[in-house]
């Protein structure tokens, strides 16, 4: 096979109770004045506490930004940094989900650059270094805490992502105790979310590796097995861990063999409708998955050894299997009871087609008319 390259965090620390240790990794990373970004449902679900009193413990100074929306935009970003150099802060912690995660790895590149924003979207156009960078996840999905990538929202349905190694953080830590306050649909939308990031690693066209492989078969093991356990017992932290774990470890496996057509046709639907991420995943998944059967369909049939009985034969079988785990988490199963305009279809698959970066990934090709016929197939839905 040809070469391949494999990059990922240098140290990920997991445990119940790791977020309270923040403080001892701050020091040890050089950090003496640091910047917690959040978001307010955070702050207001108490999840912010443990990590906030530590850091109190270790530093005279310590600042919090806690306004990142869903799907940040670069005014979210910019006021983040607005408030790490306000307040002389010369390392970042990421807590929360993907958003407040690539906030926090944005601000970190920008603190000390002398490049705009804008001129860092695209792969490896960050220039020098970043400040000192500690992750922490609160959601099983996103794995932007082993991620080199920041997806900021640059305009009303818009969105552009900065790829570069220097975005991956010093340490992420997993502490599932912090997972357990989330809504059960939150929880829901995100273990699925991450488990689609297994899959389409695993079928990446160009940079598959047997690395990727590896973590995206644990990733989605952990996942579909644990996923029904926390929904029927939220406190349940030996499954919420293996949930956190196996979003890790997809965020591992995307990170190096990118995701593709479940994903660039997920981004319109939330830049129009703010839908949520994992639940435009969720939506398009099914279709995407019988679309690409053509050439990978002994791929999936692999990835259906790993799932949870009953799995019904072949293809379908597998793909029912998630339509169910879809219905029965209370998700809508179509765009149209997501309330997508059958109007919009047509439009949404001329916007995906600017998602060329993740489309390359797909095993087969997806072009407008496919694109079109993908959302019509999502749009009827299979409940």
């Amino acid at each position: 096979m040809p070469g391949y390259r494999f990059n990922t965090v240098s140290e990920l620390r997991v445990g119940l109770g790791a977020s309270r240790q923040t403080g001892a990794l701050c020091a040890q990373l050089g950090i003496t004045r640091p910047l917690v970004v959040t978001d307010p449902g955070l702050v207001s679900l108490g999840l912010l506490e443990p990590v906030k009193k530590d850091l109190e413990q270790t530093f005279a100074a310590v600042s919090i930004f806690s306004e990142v929306s869903a799907d940040p935009s670069e005014s979210v970003v910019l006021s983040a940094l607005e408030t790490l150099r306000d307040n002389q802060a010369d390392g970042v912690i990421g807590l929360g989900g993907g958003s407040s995660m690539d906030v926090a790895k944005a601000v970190a590149i920008l603190a000390d650059s002398d490049q705009a924003l804008s001129d860092m979207y695209g792969v490896d156009q960050v220039r020098g270094w970043r400040l000192p960078l500690i992750l922490i996840p609160t959601t099983a999905g996103t794995g932007s805490e082993v991620t080199p990538v920041a997806v900021i929202t640059t305009g009303k349905t818009t969105k552009a992502g900065i790829s570069s190694s220097k975005l991956l953080p010093d340490v992420a830590v997993l502490d599932a105790e912090l997972t357990v306050g989330l809504p059960a649909h939150v929880t829901a939308m995100t273990g699925i979310d991450a488990m689609v990031h297994a899959i389409e690693a695993y079928t990446s066209k160009i940079k598959k590796n047997p690395l990727s492989d590896m973590l995206a078969q644990r990733a989605l093991f952990l996942l579909s097995h644990h996923q029904r356990r926390v929904l029927t017992n939220p406190e349940d932290l030996g499954a919420r861990e293996a949930m956190l774990l196996g979003a890790t470890l997809a965020g591992q496996a995307f990170a190096n063999a990118p995701v593709a057509a479940v994903h660039a046709l997920a981004y319109p639907l939330g830049g129009h409708y703010h839908m949520p991420h994992g639940l435009s995943n969720a939506l398009m998944l099914p279709a995407v998955l019988r679309f690409n059967a053509s050439v990978c369909e002994q791929q999936y049939l692999e990835l259906s050894e790993l799932l949870p009985q009953p799995v019904g034969q072949g293809l379908e079988g597998f793909v029912h299997w998630f339509e169910c785990l879809i219905a029965d988490a209370g998700l809508p199963t179509s765009l149209a009871e997501a309330s997508v305009p059958e109007d919009d279809l047509q439009m949404l698959a001329a916007d995906a087609m600017n998602q060329q970066r993740l489309l390359v990934n797909n095993p087969v090709e997806v072009d407008e008319a496919a694109a079109t016929a993908l959302y019509r197939s999502a749009w009827s839905g299979w409940a």
